[in-house]
């Protein structure tokens, strides 16, 4: 295959979301997988909804996606010369004409036409023109075949065809001298030599379009493929109910970018039964032949399982540098580096996302445990007492406290009363951590330390005492 050049061009109204981030995701694996070039457009020719903010957060999101662009960013507004002149070259060769109707009377014959039960095409009235008023501002139309069809040969969805009556004389240049979109996106690729334009399939019905306006041009057309629309867990459009959408939404959520780019490749791709994938793996065996034509519906109970993965396997103290925003947004003082470390061990087996370890790490760092009420009014009872005074005084004769001993105490004090050991363990576990679920006690106790240990057994006995 010849050098691959794939890109991704967002428009900067809002956030990334999901749907256009597996766009990205497809572009830049294709252009990896050929040893091709990615380039990165913003499509910023909507002025009055495009912001500098809503492009920083898509250049975030990429960024923390690890899509790096080889070219670019690009920005349509400072091409608007290129633009102009290419419509020019379409007029100077009788493939485009000025159109001066005013938006008012284009709105009428819309109107009219519905009304009539007809498709709503411009009639070509500025084709017919003899004269041209001279200060009127006008648009440039394509013209726009009558006769046949054009046939978009997708990659993924097979070969399309669309009737030229259907398509109107789509305008391509507005009066304020701005393109529209489909004669921009022709003009950026053809001028950036893209190859390949993989885009969801809500923009097939452009195509034809495009595909009329590239050979009026006189270029070669790329090879297009348009991927499934992503659909929420009923099979419904995907909206707002269903969760997040906004790659950002997942990183605030707690998710691990690998996580996310290996379930939002999986959402339309696959490869035999695998479900995890390295970024290596992914850029050698990502084809679009492996890309479905059905619809893919989110799942938010595989991406759990994904990021849950990836959280076990990455290394500690990678870990702990992507846990630790989460921690100091909880107002957490982590002044103890290497306690974190041990926290983060102790609960990456039995957390999802980095916000459910932030949370489920707040006994570790808290000065005073809140007790759950369930919790509490079960196993912290007059019964427990000589327990907790027990292994406080035990604790005393200890000079550090290690997993081996507090598991040893634990057996002792579970020998000495006659009871199975969970009816030692998980009233200490309530005591500790104020809660009936927790990494293993006396790894608790280990990491808390001594000191914090008995203090908060002795809290333990307070409590009881007042009940």
């Amino acid at each position: 295959m010849a050098t691959v050049r794939t890109r991704f061009a967002p428009s900067p109204t809002g956030d990334l979301h999901i749907g256009g981030a597996r766009t990205a995701l497809f572009n830049w694996l294709l252009a990896r997988h050929h040893g091709g070039a990615f380039i990165l457009r913003i499509e910023d020719t909507d002025v009055a909804r495009s912001t500098q903010e809503s492009i920083q957060v898509i250049l975030n999101a990429m960024r923390w996606l690890g899509l790096d662009w080889d070219e670019g960013p690009f920005y349509q507004t400072q091409r608007i010369a290129l633009y102009q002149e290419m419509a020019e070259l379409l007029m100077s060769k009788g493939k485009a004409y000025r159109c001066y109707c005013p938006p008012d009377e284009l709105d009428a014959k819309r109107e009219a036409a519905m009304k009539a039960g007809l498709k709503p095409k411009y009639d070509r009235t500025c084709l017919r023109r003899k004269a041209f008023p001279q200060d009127r501002p006008f648009a440039i139309r394509f013209f726009s075949p009558d006769e046949g069809k054009t046939v978009v040969e997708d990659l993924i969805q097979g070969r399309v065809e669309f009737d030229n009556s259907e398509l109107d004389d789509l305008i391509i240049l507005r009066s304020d001298g701005l393109p529209t979109y489909n004669f921009s996106v022709v003009v950026d690729d053809v001028t950036m030599a893209i190859t390949h334009v993989i885009r969801g399939n809500d923009h097939l019905n452009n195509t034809p379009r495009q595909i009329q306006i590239y050979q009026a041009l006189g270029y070669p057309l790329p090879k297009f493929g348009h991927v499934p629309m992503i659909l929420g867990p009923d099979k419904k459009k995907l909206s707002k109910r269903h969760g997040a959408q906004s790659v950002m939404e997942y990183q605030k959520m707690g998710y691990l970018s690998q996580a996310v780019v290996n379930y939002l490749v999986r959402l339309g791709w696959s490869y035999g039964d695998q479900e995890e994938f390295t970024l290596k793996e992914l850029i050698e065996k990502f084809t679009l032949e492996a890309v479905g034509k059905a619809a893919a519906a989110i799942n938010p109970g595989k991406l759990d399982w994904l990021n849950s993965q990836y959280i076990k396997r990455m290394e500690p103290d990678e870990l702990v540098k992507k846990v630790l925003p989460f921690m100091e947004a909880k107002g957490y003082s982590i002044g103890d580096f290497d306690l974190l470390r041990k926290v983060v061990l102790s609960l990456r087996e039995r957390v999802k996302t980095l916000v459910e370890m932030a949370e489920l790490s707040a006994f570790y760092f808290s000065d005073e445990i809140v007790y759950e009420e369930a919790s509490a009014q079960k196993f912290l009872r007059e019964e427990s007492l000589p327990i907790f005074k027990e292994m406080v005084e035990s604790l005393s004769k200890e000079a550090i406290l290690k997993r081996e001993g507090s598991h040893l105490l634990i057996q002792r004090l579970a020998e000495s009363h006659q009871a199975p050991l969970v009816k030692v363990a998980q009233p200490l576990r309530v005591a500790l951590t104020g809660r009936a679920v927790s990494p293993p006690i006396d790894e608790v106790m280990e990491i808390l330390g001594k000191e914090k240990v008995i203090k908060r057994l002795q809290k333990a006995v307070q409590y009881i005492g007042k009940k």
